[in-house]
C-alpha cells in the first residue's frame, strides 16, 4: 500500500509540474502577441499613387503584348499536362498499364475469406 500511495503522489506532482509548465507558456504567448502586434497609423487619408508603379511606364501595346503571351504559355502548359501529349498509350507497350497490373495481381492471389 506503501507503493501505491507513492506513486499517486508521483503521478500527482508529474501531472501538476506539466500543467503548470503549459499555462507559463500559454501566458508567455499571450503576453508577446499583446506586444507585438503592428502599430496603427494615426493618419486616416490614403496613401497617394506613386508615379513609379510597374505599370505606369509600360504602353497599351506593351500590356496587351504581356497579355497575349501570357495566355499562350498557359495554353502550352496546359497542353503539356494533357494525355494527347503523350508519345504511347498505357497498356501499348511491353508492360500493362498500373491498374491492369493491379488487377493481375489481384486474380492470382489466393482467395481468403475477409475475418
Amino acid at each position: 500500500m506503501e507503493n501505491l500511495g507513492f506513486g499517486l503522489l508521483m503521478t500527482v506532482i508529474g501531472m501538476g509540474l506539466v500543467f503548470a509548465v503549459l499555462a507559463l507558456l500559454w501566458g508567455l504567448l499571450t503576453l508577446l502577441t499583446r506586444f507585438d502586434r503592428p502599430e496603427a497609423s494615426s493618419s486616416t487619408e490614403p496613401a497617394p499613387e506613386s508615379a513609379s508603379s510597374p505599370t505606369a511606364q509600360l504602353t497599351a501595346d506593351e500590356i496587351a503584348a504581356i497579355a497575349v503571351a501570357l495566355t499562350v504559355h498557359a495554353a502550352t502548359l496546359r497542353r503539356e499536362a494533357a494525355p494527347t501529349v503523350r508519345s504511347y498509350w498505357p497498356g501499348s507497350l511491353l508492360f500493362a498499364s498500373r491498374g491492369v497490373a493491379a488487377g493481375r495481381a489481384r486474380q492470382n492471389q489466393s482467395w481468403q475469406r475477409r475475418r
